[in-house]
């Protein structure tokens, strides 16, 4: 069994946290705030408080996982914000995941946010697959086919373990 850290566990987080523990692994979700925790902690998931705008906060969730899921792809705030999810944030928790146990990470390259972002995004997490050897799974699945993107994260997640 692994442990799966969703980071960005909103309504598609937690379909796909569910399809995760169906498959007998451990999940901890991540919410900025109270009620989204809340959220979590009811749909039966670990919650834990982290805020993908500061790695840090993200990164002390990581103790026990083995794959996170940078699930960012439709996240909300200004042009600045967003750019620093897909780039400067993203570029640092890859960097730091090389010093963990953590085995991969899952990147969510389809959603609402600039395509040129999830682009930049995507090529960074390229990066780390060839420069450190991390495993790592690009999911460019659309978020709105909900079925379809929960099968293509789970699959990523189970080829990032294998």
């Amino acid at each position: 069994m692994a442990r799966v850290l969703i980071v960005g566990c909103g309504c598609r987080g937690r379909a796909l946290a569910e399809a995760v523990l169906a498959d007998g692994h451990a999940v901890r979700g991540t919410s900025r705030t109270e009620g989204g925790r809340a959220a979590i902690a009811a749909a039966g998931i670990e919650a834990a408080a982290a805020d993908p705008d500061r790695v840090a906060t993200v990164i002390a969730q990581l103790p026990g996982v083995s794959v996170v899921c940078w699930l960012m792809a439709s996240a909300a705030g200004d042009a600045e914000q967003l750019a620093d999810l897909h780039g400067a944030r993203l570029a640092t928790l890859l960097e730091r995941l090389v010093d963990t146990p953590v085995r991969g990470l899952v990147y969510e390259a389809s959603g609402s946010c600039a395509p040129a972002l999830l682009l930049g995004g995507t090529a960074l997490v390229e990066d780390a697959r060839q420069r450190w050897h991390m495993p790592v799974a690009v999911v460019a699945a659309d978020p709105s086919r909900a079925q379809e993107w929960v099968a293509a994260v789970r699959a990523g997640v189970a080829g990032v373990l294998h």
